[in-house]
């Protein structure tokens, strides 16, 4: 029998030698044999053999029809694929149905196809990483406005991840029993901790109770509308779970990392706002030069205490999900713990809304745009297996109903948000409505009626001095409620707050 037609990729050209790019025809073939005298041949790699990975377009296609038949039930042979493949051109070229005969004299057996079908797929690998290399000479070779070095470097690192995650060999069912074991594993080591927090600690005993710490993996949105404190809070978690990374004493903890994206503020305006909650000293009196000999003492002692602790902030304004997702995974590849294990442990972006739309996902509906950042940022706290925590903007609607307590309706922009996050948390303070909401004379109104008004008024002021609320509106692992926390506007400072419940009974005489 003539040799088939065969349609190759060029051969490349490395100073006077030729080089083919890797490839091995007989395994396709044999493979293809094998899924055409025993359909069950295509069962064992369906998994992670596509189309695409075949050298041999005609291979490739044929590959494509057989799956076709095998997953609507119907038996795949040269008998059955003679009708949709004897009028294919790319076919045809390579023999037609002759190709098809000589295929089912080299099958190889069920047994033995796995092998084939990973072989194929790392060489697949190979010719994908040779494309990558000439994109990656021919796009440094081309100076453009738009794309620096550095950016084209992140979107290299994003191109290789998705390669070596395309068509992963882990994966799929395990045993119930398997799983059981991971839960009991787990309650174990939960039983141990006597009580200890599951996930990374907030800072805040009341929240930590509430949520059980920032668990990992988990999408954590944190609303909230302009001047409730949203950054404030979001600073106060990362400064003290980085504390705690520095002074625990478990192994699998010591050493982690907290990276910070602050996409609104610049990394200086960032590190004045944790000096001054950390010093006690008005940030705008640090911004301009009005402390004391005694505040500047403070100053100093609080940023040593800063410098230590394992916080990196990152402030390049309009980052993508991918280049958040290259730069948290090199951070965790840099930084090792004790224990070798991944060295980020904790994901704070500031804030969702000012994330870019990655090249190439640029929408006109800005709903889908934050649509796939949100699932971007999910699967970033799936792969690093870290709490992803990412404040959001909530919609104007707040500002018009008389209880300005958000809901998750409020959330703006996408209702995705809520679905992908796993924990949605609102920053509310009654205090600054208030502040703005100072009651008036009527007209008609008597002055002991305004002033009987004006009295409420101040009562409800005092109430709320100090006071926030953050409102766990969605926890997917554990309870929803109202947690109260201590504010201080004068230095953005969240702390617990102590009321009746965290004091001692009083003695009795």
């Amino acid at each position: 029998m003539a040799t088939p037609l065969r349609v190759t990729e060029p051969a490349e050209t490395t100073g006077n030698a030729l080089r083919t790019p890797p490839h091995n025809y007989e395994a396709e073939r044999a493979l293809l044999g094998a899924m055409l005298m025993n359909n069950r041949a295509y069962e064992r790699v369906q998994e992670f053999l596509r189309t695409e990975h075949f050298a041999d377009p005609v291979n490739g296609r044929i590959y494509e029809s057989c799956a076709k038949l095998i997953e609507q039930g119907h038996q795949a042979n040269p008998v059955t694929l003679k009708t949709y493949l004897e009028r294919d051109d790319l076919v045809v070229s390579a023999g037609g149905m002759k190709y098809l005969a000589s295929l089912v004299s080299g099958a190889v057996t069920v047994i033995n196809s796995t092998d084939y079908a990973k072989l194929i797929y790392d060489l697949y690998l190979r010719r994908e990483l040779i494309d990558l290399g000439e994109n990656i000479v021919n796009n440094a070779f081309e100076a453009s406005v738009d794309e620096t070095a550095i950016s084209q470097i992140e979107h290299s690192e994003q191109v290789l991840f998705n390669l070596a995650s395309e068509g992963a060999l882990e994966g799929g069912f395990q045993s119930f029993g398997t799983a059981l074991v991971t839960a009991v594993n787990l309650a174990e080591a939960a039983h141990r901790r006597e009580g200890a927090l599951a996930g990374v600690t907030s800072g805040l005993l009341d929240l930590d109770k509430k949520l059980g710490g920032l668990h990992e993996s988990d999408l954590l949105i944190l609303a909230g509308r302009p001047s409730m404190g949203k950054t404030a809070l979001a600073t106060t978690i990362a400064f003290n779970a980085a504390h705690y990374y520095r002074t625990t004493d478990r192994a699998e903890d010591r050493g982690k990392q907290v990276a910070f994206f602050s996409l609104e503020m610049s990394a200086e305006q960032l590190a004045t706002r944790i000096l001054a909650e950390r010093s006690k000293i008005n940030s705008h009196m640090i911004r301009t030069g009005g402390l004391s000999n005694d505040d500047f003492g403070r100053l100093v002692v609080a940023s040593q205490e800063v410098n230590e602790l394992p916080l990196f902030i990152d402030d390049t304004p309009a980052v993508t999900v991918s280049t958040i997702r290259t730069r948290c995974r090199r951070l965790a590849r840099q930084n090792k713990t004790a224990d070798g294990s991944n060295g980020l442990g904790l994901i704070v972006i500031d804030y969702l809304q000012l994330i870019a739309p990655s090249r190439g996902e640029k929408t006109e509906n800005r709903v889908q745009e934050i649509s796939a950042i949100t699932r971007g940022l999910k699967a970033l706290a799936k792969e690093l297996n870290v709490p992803v925590m990412a404040l959001s903007q909530l919609s104007r609607a707040v500002e018009q109903r008389e209880d300005k307590r958000p809901q998750l309706s409020d959330l703006r922009e996408s209702g995705t948000i809520e679905q992908d996050s796993d924990v949605v948390m609102f920053v509310y303070r009654e205090q600054y409505y208030l502040e703005r909401g100072e009651p008036s004379q009527r007209p008609d109104e008597s002055s002991d009626k305004f002033a009987e008004r004006h009295t409420k008024w101040q009562e409800r002021c005092e109430q709320a001095h100090n006071i926030a609320e953050v409102i766990v509106a969605k926890q997917r692992h554990g309870p929803i409620g109202t947690v109260r926390v201590y504010f201080d506007p004068n230095y953005t400072h969240f702390s617990d707050l102590v009321d009746q419940s965290h004091l001692p009974p009083p003695i009795e005489d």
